[in-house]
C-alpha cells in the first residue's frame, strides 16, 4: 500500500453490489441508447464490428486498469497511476483530461435527458429542463457517497433488466417466435451489403463507440470508497467487462436485425431502441422505453459527476489543482469539487445554446472521444511500466502481458490516425490539440512557479 491508497476524508460507504452496478451504470448511457443511431447511420450493419472492436479494447483496458487498481486502490485512479509510472506531467494530463471529459459528459447527458422528456411532453423547454436535471444529479451527489451508491445501484439495475428483456424479445422476433416476427438476418445484408460505407467509416466510428463505452473506469475511482478496495476492484472489473460486450453488441445486433440500417434514426434525439420496439408491436412500449432511456441518462450523469469530483479531489491533494478543492464536508463529500464541476457543466450548456447546441455538442463529443484514446494510451503505458516495478504478487493480472497491451496501443493509435485523416476532422483535431496543449502549458507554468518558491 502507498500514500495514494487512502484519501484522508473520503468515506468507505460503497458495498460490493454498488461497485458492480457503478461500473455497469457508467457504461450504459445515451451513447448506447441514442448515439448508436449515428454509428449505425455512418457504418451500416458493420456497426457490429465497430462495437465488437471497441468492446474488446475496453475489456483489455479495464483489465490493465484493474491490475493497477487492485494493487494500489486510489480515488485518483489512472491519473495517479500515470503519475507513478510516467511522471508528474502525465498524471496532470490524465487527470485534467478525464475531468474535462466527464464534465462534458454531464452536460451532454443533461441535454439528452431534456430532449427525451420533450419527446414525451413537447411543450417542455430543453435548456431549463437540462439545467434542472444537472442540479438534481448534483444534489444527489452532495448528500453522501452511500446515497450515490444506492442511487446508481437502482438506476443501473433498471437499465440492465430492460436491456436483457429487449435482447430476449428481439431474438424471439428475429427467429419467428414473436407475433409478426421471423425477419431473420436479411436486414444485415440487403441494403447495400454488410459494409455499405466502407471500412474507413468503421475505423472512424470506433472513436464514437469508445466514447459510448467510456465510464467503466469509474469503478476503479470508486474503489477508494469501498469497504474492501482491492477485492472489490477484482470482482467488479471481471463482472463488468464481459457484460459490456453482451449489452452493447447484443443490443446493436437486435436493432440491426429488426430495423433496416438506413431507417434507424440518427438525429441524436430519437432512439434506435424506440424504433426497434415499435417494430415488435408492444402497445405503449415506445414511451416506456423513452422513460428507461431517461433513467439511463440520469444514471450516467450521476456517475460522471461522481467520477469527476473524485478525480479533481485527488488531483487537488497532489497539488495539481488548488488545495482548497480537496476539502470535504462532515459526511466525507467533496462539495467544492462537485459544485465546480456542476458549474462548468451548466456553463457548457448555456454556451452551447447561445451558439448552436447540435454543432457544439457534436464537436464536444468528438473531441472527448479523441481524449478517450489519449487516456487509454496513458493507461496502457502506465500498466507496462508499473508491472515492471511490481515487487509483490499482483492480486489481478493483465492477460497476455505485454503483447496484448502493445496490441491495444497500436489499435488506439491507428484509430486516432483514421479519425484525424477523415473528411471534416480538422475542428476535432484542433480541439484535441488545444486541450492537450493548454494542459501541458498550464502544467509547465505551475512547475515553474513551484521551482521559484523553493
Amino acid at each position: 500500500m502507498t500514500e495514494l491508497d487512502h484519501p484522508p476524508a473520503l468515506r468507505r460507504g460503497l458495498k460490493s453490489r454498488h461497485m458492480t452496478m457503478i461500473g455497469l451504470g457508467g457504461i450504459i448511457s445515451a451513447g448506447l441508447f441514442v448515439s448508436s443511431g449515428k454509428v449505425i447511420a455512418d457504418t451500416g450493419p458493420a456497426a457490429l464490428i465497430a462495437y465488437v472492436l471497441g468492446g474488446v479494447i475496453v475489456v483489455l483496458v479495464m483489465r490493465m486498469l484493474g491490475e493497477m487498481a487492485a494493487a494500489r486502490p486510489t480515488s485518483g485512479s489512472f491519473a495517479d497511476y500515470a503519475r507513478l509510472a510516467l511522471g508528474e506531467r502525465a498524471g496532470f494530463l490524465a487527470g485534467w483530461s478525464y475531468w474535462l471529459f466527464a464534465i462534458a459528459a454531464v452536460a451532454f447527458e443533461g441535454v439528452a435527458g431534456a430532449q427525451l422528456l420533450r419527446s414525451l411532453l413537447p411543450s417542455l423547454p430543453v435548456l431549463p429542463v437540462a439545467v434542472a436535471l444537472v442540479v438534481a444529479v448534483t444534489a444527489a451527489n452532495l448528500v453522501s457517497v452511500k446515497l450515490f451508491g444506492e442511487t446508481e445501484f437502482w438506476l443501473a439495475t433498471i437499465k440492465v433488466v430492460v436491456i436483457v428483456a429487449f435482447i430476449a424479445a428481439g431474438l424471439l422476433f428475429i427467429v419467428g417466435l414473436w407475433p409478426g416476427g421471423g425477419v431473420g438476418l436479411s436486414n444485415l445484408t440487403e441494403y447495400g451489403g454488410f459494409v455499405p460505407n466502407g471500412w474507413g467509416a468503421v475505423a472512424t466510428a470506433l472513436v464514437t463507440v469508445l466514447f459510448s463505452y467510456f465510464g467503466a473506469e469509474i469503478v476503479t475511482i470508486a474503489a477508494a470508497e469501498s469497504q474492501e478496495p482491492a477485492k472489490e476492484i477484482a470482482r467488479a472489473t471481471i463482472r463488468v467487462v464481459w457484460r459490456v460486450l453482451i449489452f452493447y453488441v447484443g443490443s446493436v445486433f437486435v436493432i440491426l436485425a429488426i430495423v433496416p440500417w438506413n431507417q434507424v434514426p440518427a438525429n441524436g434525439e430519437d432512439s434506435p431502441f424506440v424504433t426497434a420496439i415499435d417494430r415488435l408491436g408492444i402497445p405503449g412500449a415506445g414511451p416506456a422505453m423513452t422513460v428507461v432511456i431517461l433513467v439511463a441518462v440520469l444514471s450516467v450523469a450521476n456517475a460522471a459527476m461522481y467520477g469527476a469530483s473524485r478525480i479533481l479531489t485527488a488531483m487537488a491533494s497532489r497539488a495539481d489543482a488548488p488545495a482548497a478543492i480537496a476539502r470535504v464536508n462532515a459526511r466525507g463529500v467533496p462539495t467544492r469539487a462537485l459544485l465546480l464541476g456542476s458549474g462548468l457543466a451548466l456553463v457548457i450548456m448555456f454556451a452551447a445554446y447561445a451558439v448552436d447546441p447540435q454543432a457544439v455538442f457534436g464537436l464536444l463529443i468528438n473531441t472527448a472521444g479523441q481524449l478517450v484514446l489519449v487516456l487509454y494510451v496513458l493507461i496502457a503505458f502506465s500498466q507496462l511500466r508499473l508491472r515492471r516495478q511490481a515487487l509483490e504478487p499482483l492480486p489481478l493480472r493483465m492477460w497476455g502481458h505485454p503483447w496484448l497491451t502493445w496490441t491495444v496501443i497500436v489499435a488506439l493509435v491507428l484509430a486516432f490516425v483514421a479519425v484525424a485523416t477523415s473528411p471534416g476532422a480538422l475542428p476535432v483535431v484542433v480541439g484535441v490539440a488545444a486541450v492537450l496543449g493548454g494542459l501541458l502549458l498550464v502544467h509547465q507554468l505551475i512547475s515553474r512557479f513551484r521551482r521559484q518558491e523553493l
